[in-house]
């Protein structure tokens, strides 16, 4: 819904405006940052920006709701390293991305929400009954580092510059920028916008005597090993840790939240808990060196669980942008205060004329990874595949459709349970994985996939293969948003693990009141065709109940040439009650104890 512009028509175009209307200056000041993409639905505070935007050869994204433009725009920033955008419309439509304000908060995400607002002459009178109406700042203002209202067309520069600074800047994360549909066309005689690096920092560097004290404890140390988590993959710096994990030679141990692959060391990195060889690494380990990390609950805080062994005599390095970050979780010894991109070729540079021989238990590592894979791939072709009496187990599910991941892809996971199977048996090792680890909000995927490869493509020039992993109920939340991968011909294929209900809560149920409990408001109609739902809105489907036939539907969804829906019918019995190491995954909650 938007309410009518009541003022003629503009022509955006005309030739007597001499300065920059405002919204051609935020154009520019994002243009400036790198951004080239724009997600929303526009209203009359917005459509010259949209139009505008386009005009310059940005890709221009309008979702079915607002909650999938923010989805899209967080998995852009993700994606580029860079700030992102989304529109949300006043009143109806900026509340519609609450859910992904949150979600970009809880993840760190640096992406600038903004919204229109009615005239100030209208908000401030005191009036009842005004349409489309709501006093917005207020209900963000604790879910946003920065919440501001472009009051007089010239604080714009000042203000989308605090809100890029503060989204950049210590943890990154969202902010909230409204402008009233009063100044939208009002005019500015601006210099060119500024370089980012004249009015915020950017790539900062640790203190250097800091630098030197991190490097001789990593020449000191006997078995040391690089913690790696998600902002290493969304400040884009997997290159230069590259080179750093070549000259410390160690195991590198993803976090729950990093777990892309750095391009080179896939042989070497492993899941921490989901995989034997990360837990024989991190007991074994004397120097950590924690890389994009919150040090969260999803690793026992690094000195619970696994930790406690060696934690003694283990030495601690934290590469950190906020110093208010430091010590909070754990103590440190070594803090390097600054940008992963400034700091990681920082300790390249002070490294480079001594690089370390393998670590001792480095080759047995690798071996030892690479045999656990193949064993639980060997293990999940014992389970049930769709011939006999049970449908497709969900660990096949996850060991098929992963074998299937195309070469060069961005993987998109989404979903409770079956995120859970993908954690242990997932058998690719992508460079790109884009999911919610933080905030645990599901139905992100569609919009995750199409965010980030929309984005993925504007930066780059290629379109890439997406894989979009998910659950069924997962998949309904923004299922409206397939449409924009068939507008936009994304390359992009859906595998939904189908067993109609709520996976995890099923599970729930039985672990709090045994078998046979009536599991009240998990279970949906059986009735639902996804393949069929995504032949509507013009994708390639496939119906799949044999796991023999997943490959072949993955492959046929990418060879049609449109956007694929694979569903395949799972067990739902072993999906609630088999999830793997799942004891593992709830000691992320283990309440007081951490």
């Amino acid at each position: 819904m938007s309410y009518d512009d009541p003022k003629p028509a503009v022509n955006v175009n005309a030739t007597d405006k001499k300065g920059t209307p405002v919204y051609k200056r935020m154009l520019d000041l994002f243009e400036a940052e790198g951004i080239n993409t724009l997600f929303g639905i526009p209203d009359p505070n917005f459509v010259h920006m949209f139009l505008e935007a386009e005009r310059r050869g940005w890709t221009v994204v309008a979702p079915h709701h607002e909650a999938a433009a923010g989805f899209m725009a967080e998995a852009a920033s993700r994606i580029t390293g860079k700030p992102a955008v989304a529109i949300g419309t006043l009143g109806p439509g900026i509340a519609n991305m609450a859910p992904a304000i949150q979600c970009a908060l809880v993840e760190n995400s640096p992406v600038i929400f903004l919204s229109g607002q009615r005239a100030r002459v209208t908000e401030q009178r005191v009036r009842r009954g005004r349409i489309q109406f709501v006093k917005q700042m207020p209900l963000f203002e604790n879910s946003v580092k920065y919440a501001a209202s472009i009051e007089y067309a010239d604080q714009t520069d000042e203000v989308v510059r605090e809100g890029i600074r503060k989204a950049m800047g210590g943890t990154p994360g969202p902010v909230y920028i409204e402008y009233p549909s009063h100044i939208i066309l009002e005019e500015l005689d601006l210099p060119a916008p500024l370089a980012p690096d004249r009015y915020r920092l950017v790539n900062q560097g640790a203190d250097i005597d800091r630098v030197k004290e991190a490097a001789d404890l990593i020449r000191a140390a006997k078995n040391p090993i690089l913690l790696v988590g998600h902002a290493v993959h969304t400040s884009r710096s997997g290159a230069a840790v590259k080179q750093l994990a070549d000259l410390m030679n160690c195991p590198v141990i993803q976090t729950s939240g990093g777990t892309s692959y750095i391009k080179g060391l896939e042989d070497r990195t492993f899941q921490y808990v989901f995989s034997k060889a990360s837990i024989e690494a991190v007991t074994e380990s004397d120097l950590v060196l924690a890389l994009g990390t919150e040090l969260g609950e999803p690793v026992h805080f690094g000195k619970w669980r696994y930790w406690m062994k060696n934690e003694a005599i283990r030495k601690w390095i934290y590469v950190e942008q906020d110093p208010a970050a430091i010590g909070v979780n754990r103590p440190i010894d070594v803090p390097l205060v600054g940008d992963l991109r400034g700091v990681v070729p920082q300790l390249v540079e002070a490294l480079k004329d001594t690089p370390r021989a393998p670590a001792p238990m480095l080759e047995a590592f690798m071996r030892d990874g690479q045999a656990e894979l193949d064993e639980l791939a060997a293990e999940s072709r014992t389970k049930s595949d769709g011939t006999g009496d049970l449908p497709i187990h969900p660990a096949r599910l996850a060991v098929e459709a992963t074998e299937a991941f195309p070469k060069d892809g961005i993987l998109i996971r989404d979903g409770g349970a079956g995120v859970i199977f993908q954690w242990t048996y997932s058998q690719c090792k992508p460079n790109d994985v884009i999911w919610n680890q933080n905030f645990g909000h599901i139905g992100t995927g569609i919009p995750y996939a199409t965010g980030a490869m929309l984005a993925d493509k504007a930066a780059t020039g290629v379109s890439r293969p997406g894989l979009l992993l998910t659950s069924d109920s997962s998949f309904m939340f923004h299922i409206a948003e397939l449409e924009v991968a068939v507008r936009t011909k994304l390359p992009l294929v859906c595998v939904v693990g189908v067993d109609n209900q709520w996976g995890l809560e099923v599970g729930v149920y039985k672990r709090t009141f045994g078998q046979g409990t009536e599991e009240t408001g998990t279970h949906w109609s059986k009735e639902v065709r996804f393949d069929k739902i995504g032949e509507g809105f013009g994708c390639h489907g496939e119906y799949v109940t044999r796991a023999e036939d997943i490959k072949p539907a993955i492959a046929r969804a990418y060879a049609s040439g449109k956007p694929g829906v694979v569903h395949v019918v799972i067990d739902p019995k072993a999906n609630s009650e088999e999830m793997p190491k799942y004891a593992e995954f709830r000691t992320w909650y283990a309440e007081g104890t951490q």
